[in-house]
């Protein structure tokens, strides 16, 4: 019969064994995958010299334009709200570096329990208070009361690292949050400096069409002339006023793009709407005459939406680490010291001191499919997060390869445009003369000023396109938040 008992408990211990044996068992470490390779240049050149290198005060030369980026920097609420980001991170770094000490609690507590006559505790209570050691002070009353005053702690010990990488993946997560400012700042530099140079072009726009309706007000006093002598009827009139109130509407719609425009800005400023002070036009600006955008490397390093995807990467996978590590058994210990009694006259008696610490070793069992499940998420956000960088990698060579060649082809259209502007101008002039003369029927003359007027306006527009251009590979290399 001991030969039974013996096997039993020899049994129980085995499946006990194996049963911690298999808790025990946990997933390879995983292995990161690689990145494909980018190439090393981006249009052939392999020049080291950037724009992006460039300070924004470096790179625009407008003091206007620097007095309000300089505003938007300081005001813009898209940058306060990345600013409170990082301190969300820096919190979340603090509480994740906070897991490694223990957690001490002061504790005060008071209870009353009654013990049955027929339990252990009475029985044991009343068997202790028979005892002549036992002084009156001593004894055991029944309701039994329970006072405490004191410190109690619980403290997980870092065995296996858990804590260690859910502190790195934090402090990663504060560093990719910085990045994100950064972004924040490229993105709020590049916007500003848009509809800066969008806003001057439409001064400029406007000014052309004010040109015009001056000029095509002399023409309806020309026509209106060869109608009393004779020479032209009244649906020549009528054409070219036609002609005049159309450019007249457009003027007020370049106007309200005006206003629309420095409400933009002055939104992006952190102001409520008020004038935008701009002191040159369009063609006051000088483009550079070359525009290096260096080597890709440099732009992996520079670009904060490429760091902040890197470090977000580098984040989710140490979080497969840690939900690895959560089917390894955790080693916990709960100290406590402090005054305890069951009388609230000795609570604060020097022989009331008691002390004790309880350590507990704790592996999952039947809990394991969530912490499965928990362990596929995280890989699958790994991988996620690889496929977003290696996905912001090839946004940035396109926006960059697409933004050179914008840069080059908008300058060749701009210096087509030009040409076309001065032949419709002298074609204007020409028709002018030619209709007084009566040598030109009044359709060709308004056919030139519309088409000079055309011209001019797709002139402006050009100029603008090479600075967004130019403003939009700065930022695509990452320019803009030194």
């Amino acid at each position: 019969m001991v030969l039974l008992s013996a096997n039993k408990y020899r049994s129980v211990y085995a499946f006990l064994f194996l049963l911690l044996l298999s808790s025990c068992q946990v997933y390879a470490p995983t292995q990161r995958p690689k990145a494909p390779a980018h190439p090393v240049s981006f249009i052939g050149s392999a020049d080291s010299t950037s724009v992006g290198d460039l300070t924004w005060k470096a790179f625009f030369s407008d003091a206007d334009l620097e007095r309000l980026i300089d505003t938007a920097l300081a005001n813009n609420l898209d940058v306060r709200i990345a600013t409170q980001r990082i301190e969300m991170a820096r919190a979340t770094f603090d509480v994740n570096r906070a897991a490694l000490l223990p957690a001490v609690n002061a504790a005060g507590s008071a209870g009353v329990e009654r013990f049955g006559k027929y339990t252990m505790n009475g029985v044991g209570n009343y068997d202790t208070n028979l005892s002549d050691n036992i002084g009156t002070d001593r004894r055991i009353p029944n309701p039994t009361p329970d006072f405490f005053l004191g410190l109690r702690s619980s403290w997980e010990i870092d065995i296996w690292g858990k804590l260690k990488n859910r502190r790195k993946a934090a402090f990663v997560r504060f560093l990719a949050s910085e990045q994100g400012r950064h972004l924040v700042k490229t993105s709020l530099v590049a916007e500003v400096a848009r509809l800066y140079y969008g806003l001057i072009a439409l001064d400029s726009e406007l000014n052309i069409i004010r040109q015009n309706i001056a000029l095509q007000e002399r023409a309806v006093q020309l026509v209106d002339v060869q109608k009393a002598a004779g020479r032209v009827t009244e649906l020549a009139v009528q054409q070219f006023l036609a002609q005049l109130l159309g450019t007249r509407s457009l003027e007020i719609q370049v106007q309200q793009q005006i206003v629309e425009t420095e409400n933009q800005l002055n939104r992006l400023l952190g102001r409520y709407p008020q004038p935008i002070p701009r002191s040159k036009t369009i063609n006051d600006q000088e483009l550079p005459a070359t525009v290096a955008a260096g080597i890709p490397a440099q732009m992996l390093r520079r670009r904060p939406d490429i760091r902040q995807a890197e470090l977000e990467l580098e984040a989710a996978h140490i979080d497969v680490e840690v939900a690895r590590l959560q089917f390894l058994p955790s080693l916990t210990l709960t100290p406590y010291v402090g005054l305890n009694s069951f009388r609230a006259t000795t609570l604060f008696d020097p022989a009331s001191l008691a002390a004790g610490v309880l350590g507990g070793l704790a592996a999952p069992v039947f809990n394991r499919r969530p912490l499965r499940a928990n362990y596929n998420y995280s890989v699958a956000q790994s991988r996620e997060a690889l496929y977003r960088y290696q996905q912001r990698i090839q946004t940035g060579f396109s926006e960059v390869v697409t933004n050179l060649k914008g840069i080059d082809n908008y300058r060749q259209v701009a210096d087509i445009q030009a040409k076309e502007v001065d032949a419709l101008e002298r074609a204007v002039s020409i028709s002018n003369d030619l209709f007084r003369s009566g040598y030109a029927s009044y359709l060709e003359v308004i056919t030139a000023q519309r088409s000079v007027l055309n011209a001019e306006l797709g002139f402006i527009r050009t100029r603008q396109a090479q600075y967004n251009s130019l403003i939009d590979l700065y930022r695509s290399l990452g320019g803009g938040w030194q």
